[in-house]
């Protein structure tokens, strides 16, 4: 059954969009009430407004921290009007019925990222409009509750088409959307108190999302939450993908780590080819160069612009998503001319600090892995020292090991990855792995170095190493078979370094 709107009450921050709705009640005689700034929107509109002072009696109060909070304005609110108990106590108190609640709340949030003082932050916490939306969403059978500005055009298309009156399911719906509101507003105020206190309470809240054709396989459904558009302008090609977004995700992760000039090329999240190079051109060539077979269909990403002459080189490879800074126009000419080619500029954003994933019937937290060795972080516990272009290869490698599925092995020469193991079962296996790989696209391991994301529980993986021309390891360190590893790099002139840290990927 419908139900007529004779009455509401209105209180907003944000007024765009509001004048529409309001012209619409008043041409269907319905009593407004207000009080503020809202109040002398209204009536700039040509509204009568009952102020909600002279329904209460009482002033706003407390420098407008109190004003609707009082009986008379929640009475009318949350009586339900088939309950004659109800009804004969509004009418005993002299309490009107409110059939319509418009609430916009304080931007709690927008002044939190717009860097406020804790005393600006704190007065936008907002009190009766948070406690008007729950009650109006309480009492859905007899209340239309318009939660947020979103709902504007909602509202306005059934106060239109249905003479002010709506259904127990619209009204169903926008309660729904009031405790959606209401929860968000409470987590966004919860997470700002808690980034100083640290409860172990684990609460996201993320409105924004978009639809995904389909999850990692076809059967799948999937949304990304998130603010996208606040990350990358997408300039070209088709729309991102579940699995285009993972490895998008692994990609800018991984660039991060490098400040010279870098192109990478990852596939199913996995560096395949990375190179640091003063020339752009160059450095496209030498990461294409350490596995042109998997870069087919990748996710690449540079750390500094893409011009005409890098965009000629790189058209000649069918890639998924290209990820840069900026691009020349006459780059942009060249990319463009495939039509599904995803183009996106990254913008300068901060990441989270924190790693969630779903395991079992529960989630796992963690912080990021943001630690990137330097040279004082080394300690060479060989006898033999890395030369100074070996300790620039080693730390090279560790940032790619960093980023790699374990159990990995990475090996490097002159800031090019020529091959990893990837997401083997053991260390041995992924060392076996990439010396095969480097090998069966010509590469020369003579002199090259070997990153490993763990210990190596045995002797046997640096031997391996050896033999295939590798002089230098950087491990964490930590096996109590340490010294075996370290013995065998003193018996044949290798160097190794031990982090101390660990980079488990899994």
């Amino acid at each position: 059954m419908h139900k007529k709107i004779k009455s509401a009450l209105i209180s907003v921050y944000h007024k765009d969009g509001l004048d529409e709705i309001v012209k619409t009640l008043i041409e269907n005689n319905v009593t407004l009430y207000s009080t503020g700034g809202t109040q002398t929107f209204l009536e700039s509109l040509g509204a009568k407004v009952v102020p909600v002072e002279d329904l209460t009696t009482y002033p706003s109060i407390l420098g407008g921290r109190v004003k609707t909070l009082h009986p008379k304005v929640f009475g009318g609110i949350l009586a339900r009007r088939e309950n004659q108990s109800d009804i004969a106590q509004l009418e005993s108190f002299q309490i009107p019925e409110i059939d319509l609640v418009v609430v916009d709340l304080y931007p709690f949030e927008e002044t939190v990222a717009s860097g406020g003082t804790d005393a600006e932050i704190i007065e936008k916490i907002d009190i009766g409009g948070i406690s008007l939306i729950r009650a109006a969403a309480k009492n859905f059978g007899d209340v239309v509750v318009i939660p947020s500005k979103q709902q504007y055009s909602m509202l306005l298309d059934i106060l239109k088409t249905q003479a002010c009156a709506t259904s127990v399911e619209q009204r169903r719906l926008f309660a729904l959307h009031a405790f959606n509101v209401s929860s968000h507003y409470d987590t966004a105020i919860f997470k700002y108190f808690n980034a100083k206190e640290d409860i172990s309470v684990f609460k996201q809240s993320v409105n924004d999302h978009r639809g995904l054709r389909y999850g990692e396989n076809p059967h799948q459904k999937a949304l990304f939450f998130g603010k996208f558009d606040e990350m990358f302008d997408q300039l070209h090609g088709k729309e991102v993908s579940y699995n285009n977004l993972l490895d998008i995700d692994a990609a800018v992760n991984l660039i991060r780590d490098f400040e010279q000039p870098t192109f990478a090329i990852l596939k199913h999240n996995n560096a395949c080819g990375i190179a640091s190079r003063p020339s752009m051109v160059q450095a496209w060539k030498d990461a294409l160069a350490g596995d042109p077979v998997s870069a087919f269909g990748g996710v690449i990403i540079t750390n500094r612009p893409i011009d005409g002459q890098v965009a000629d080189e790189m058209n000649t490879l069918f890639m998924e998503v290209c990820i840069a800074p900026s691009y020349s126009d006459d780059a942009l000419k060249v990319l463009m001319s495939k039509k599904n080619r995803i183009l996106l500029v990254i913008k300068n954003i901060e990441l989270p600090q924190f790693n969630f994933r779903t395991a079992l019937n529960g989630i796992l937290c963690q912080e990021k892995d943001s630690k990137v060795e330097s040279e004082q972080d080394l300690r060479v516990v060989s006898n033999s020292k890395p030369s100074p272009s070996e300790v620039k290869d080693l730390l090279f490698a560790n940032k790619i090991v960093k980023h790699t599925k374990s159990n990995t092995i990475v090996l490097a020469k002159g800031d090019q990855l020529l091959a990893s193991g990837t997401g083997q079962t053991s260390r041995i296996d992924a060392l076996r792995q990439a010396i095969e790989k480097a090998k069966s696209f010509g590469f020369d391991l003579n002199g090259a170095v070997m990153a490993s994301d763990a210990f190596f529980p045995f002797a046997d993986s640096v031997e391996i190493a050896m033999q295939a021309g590798i002089k230098a390891v950087i491990q964490p360190g930590g096996s109590i078979k340490d010294q075996d590893s370290i013995d065998f790099c003193n018996q044949n002139q290798m160097s190794m370094v031990f982090t101390g840290i660990r980079h488990f990927k899994h």
